[in-house]
């Protein structure tokens, strides 16, 4: 007894395999429709697999295409295409050999369903009716899955990474139901986009409690700029004490920035070198509402430079100080990665993302929420002080990323 598995995008064309390899003696033993697990569910399809056992007697003598014909017509004498009609003279009447199947492959189809039927004890016309209720059933099932797709494309296309697409994708398609609405999928991603950037959180000043606000990150991103439009906000609208430090002293033009800012705002701006100089400043300071700070820019791949940020940092008490770390959204993901890491060696922090006027892309606002877990916080999107800072919104972002409305 030969006991052999063969496996096809469709049922018949695993019927085909075994017939093919071991004859139409082969009896079909078992059938089952294997689905990939987990995601890959999302992009590929089903395959069958059918179990053929024959067995190994001495076969019977082969039939001649005459007899074989005529075999097939007394089980079927619908059986024949038109060509076979056409070069059969010897069967007595011609006009019984009117082909009623137009198209070939209906034909096949039909015969390999009936045979399938009869392989498995079934009736015909209950194993088609069964077969027809699977496949409406799985077409509902595969337009939930075209329509994830979809979402993932447009995911992929605002450069958020890969993984996180598949989690959110994930965690959203058990909860769905197999006829789900485009409406329903696209609002079951939308809401589980927005859960996983959460609420943002912003300055968080007491009146009469100094608290020193650092702004750290990369050189180029923004800090100087947002550290003013953050402190006219503070000081023109919620009419605060604010005072400007900046311990940016690389850079001439930082400073005589920052100066310009301070000057306009009529706040008071202190120059510091190191940490002790800060340390000092804390009771000049202590009457002022709030501090910010702004600090060099750090590369990520010098441990002495991220040891001076450390050292700045700690010459402020822990509760009294927070930090903010500012990142370009332009900037590459994988460098990204290599940033944060670093940052998070140093301190604690809460995120801004900087220049979303300069790309139309903002899955790392995304990507960089999901590596790091830590709070968003405010977004920029341009030069104007004070008025291109916002706080930042997870339905905007959410809406953004799905292609909708920002």
């Amino acid at each position: 007894m030969i006991i052999k598995k063969f496996t096809g995008k469709t049922k018949t064309e695993a019927l085909i395999a075994a017939q093919s390899e071991l004859g139409n003696d082969a009896v079909v033993a078992n059938t089952r429709e294997i689905r990939p697990r987990g995601l890959a569910r999302i992009f590929k399809k089903p395959i069958y697999e059918i179990t053929v056992t024959l067995d190994e007697t001495p076969p019977k003598p082969e039939l001649s295409r005459k007899e074989s014909m005529m075999a097939a017509l007394k089980s079927n004498p619908n059986v024949l295409v038109e060509d076979d009609v056409k070069e059969s003279p010897f069967y007595p009447d011609p006009k019984a050999l009117e082909v009623k199947l137009n198209n070939l492959t209906s034909m096949i189809e039909q015969q390999m369903g009936h045979s399938r039927a009869v392989l498995n004890g079934e009736d015909a016309p209950a194993s088609a009716a069964r077969e027809d209720k699977k496949e409406k059933e799985k077409e509902k099932d595969d337009s939930n899955v075209e329509c994830l797709r979809l979402i993932y494309n447009q995911l992929a296309d605002n450069e958020v990474d890969e993984q996180y697409i598949n989690q959110v994708i994930g965690e959203v398609e058990p909860s769905l139901k197999k006829d789900s609405s485009v409406e329903n999928i696209l609002s079951a991603v939308y809401q589980k986009i927005v859960l996983k950037l959460g609420k943002s959180e912003v300055l968080d000043v007491k009146p009469g409690h100094a608290d020193y606000v650092f702004f750290i990150g990369p050189t180029g991103v923004g800090k100087t700029t947002t550290i003013a439009k953050l402190a006219s906000k503070l000081k023109l609208e919620k009419k605060l004490n604010v005072a400007l430090l900046t311990a940016d002293t690389y850079r001439i033009a930082a400073v005589e920035q920052l100066h310009t800012y301070a000057n306009i705002l009529q706040v008071p701006l202190r120059v510091v070198y190191n940490e002790t100089e800060l340390k000092d400043s804390l009771d000049d300071l202590k009457s002022f509402d709030i501090v910010l700070v702004d600090t060099a820019g750090r590369s990520h791949r010098d441990p002495e430079q991220t040891d001076d940020l450390r050292r700045l940092l700690e010459a402020v008490p822990e509760e009294r100080r927070q930090v903010y770390l500012v990142l370009s959204v332009a900037t590459k993901y994988n460098d990204l990665i290599k940033i944060t890491k670093t940052y998070s060696d140093i301190s604690d922090y809460r995120l801004i993302f900087t220049k979303l006027d300069e790309t139309s892309c903002l899955g790392n606002i995304f990507n960089i929420k999901m590596l790091t877990g830590v709070p968003l916080s405010y977004a920029t999107f341009g030069q104007k002080v004070p008025n291109d800072i916002s706080r930042l919104d997870a339905q905007t972002i959410a809406r953004h990323l799905l292609g909708g409305e920002d």
